[in-house]
């Protein structure tokens, strides 16, 4: 299946009360939710990313925090034609307040201040990650590798009130917080929860190890970071493509820029501190340098077909090792050396 990317076209209105005009021209006004589209509002990835205003600040939900011109028109893929946020692969099953339901013509047109804004905002980035990984060959109409997480993944929005989100393996659910930046209003958290997913459709039982939880964490930061590049594009000037969940992070720390986690850093082995959130930064590194030295389709080809193959409690040497041997089965040598570099100079290898 082909990778459906959200085109970012310029707000036709510039104000919080002319919204729904910026959809003019996103999809077609016949399009609802009876012919699985649906046109809708959403952060691209998130308002710092894309506006590169590292000042921004969550103010109570206020919806004049985010300008206007951070909103992005595009077109909700994959509906069930209910009218509601449900479809082939995501459904919005619990919310705060009214859950978000198509307007005539089939539009979802709100702002962060409405919590609908969060569902539309996990339906959207749910949705346009498993695409993505169907763009990457994995199932889908012309897949040549495993389909992976290819089912409606449920969604539970504002649901947990501490600033945190987490993937539950035991009932297959999402859930996103909303202590701060409601997690839901950044992307990159929403696909970094779906990385978890991935992993446990992968792997049954996946992160019993503190390696293999630290690789779980990486990994989720590290789709979070490749989704939102393929989909919503470059961020804007200054703001690092290696960032992770820069929104989000606002609401926590004071040093510009605001990442939560980054997938670049110098880390290795040797400083790791026994924390999964910590030590992944060591992964995502590795992970990072591979994506730049075979570029992201092979490399996430690579990363997330090797995943198949590991242990529960894996090891950073043993899950390393089972990528280094995809890659050659999947590319050759060339590549295998790419992988092994990477990990190496993390100190894995």
């Amino acid at each position: 299946m082909a990778r459906r990317t959200a085109v970012r076209p310029a707000l036709a209105v510039l104000t919080l009360t002319g919204l729904a005009a910026a959809l003019t021209g996103v999809a077609p006004a016949s399009a609802g939710p009876a012919e699985g589209t649906a046109s809708a509002l959403v952060f691209q990835v998130n308002p710092v990313q894309s506006s590169g205003d590292e000042s921004l600040t969550d103010q109570k939900d206020s919806a004049t925090a985010v300008p206007a011109t951070d909103y992005y028109g595009v077109t909700l893929t994959n509906l069930d034609g209910s009218g509601y946020l449900s479809g082939d692969w995501a459904s919005v099953k619990s919310e705060t307040g009214k859950p978000a339901f198509a307007a005539p013509g089939g539009s979802y047109v709100y702002n962060r201040h409405d919590d609908q804004f969060e569902q539309v905002m996990a339906y959207y980035w749910v949705t346009q990650a498993q695409l993505y990984l169907q763009s990457l060959g994995f199932g889908g109409a012309n897949g040549d590798l495993p389909p992976v997480n290819a089912e409606s993944q449920d969604i539970r929005i504002n649901q947990y009130g501490a600033d945190n989100s987490f993937s539950r393996s035991d009932n297959d659910e999402l859930t996103f917080g909303k202590g701060g930046v409601d997690d839901a209003e950044d992307a990159e958290v929403i696909v970094h929860e779906y990385g978890h997913a991935v992993h446990d459709a992968q792997v049954d039982n996946f992160g019993t190890s503190l390696d293999a939880g630290s690789i779980g964490e990486a990994f989720g930061d590290y789709l979070a970071v490749s989704v939102g590049l393929a989909v919503g594009g470059p961020p804007a000037a200054g703001v690092p493509e290696a960032c992770v969940m820069d929104w989000d992070a606002t609401s926590y720390t004071s040093t510009v820029p605001h990442c939560l986690r980054r997938v670049d850093t110098d880390l290795t082995v040797s400083q790791r501190r026994g924390e999964v959130h910590f030590d992944g930064q060591i992964w995502s590194r590795a992970l990072w340098d591979i994506r730049t030295a075979l570029g992201d389709r092979t490399a996430n080809r690579i990363i997330i077909n090797a995943q198949f193959g590991f242990a529960p409690d894996t090891s950073f040497a043993a899950a390393a090792t089972t990528t280094v041997q995809t890659a050659q089965a999947m590319y050759g040598a060339k590549a295998a050396k790419a992988v092994t570099t990477a990990f190496q100079a993390r100190g894995i290898l």
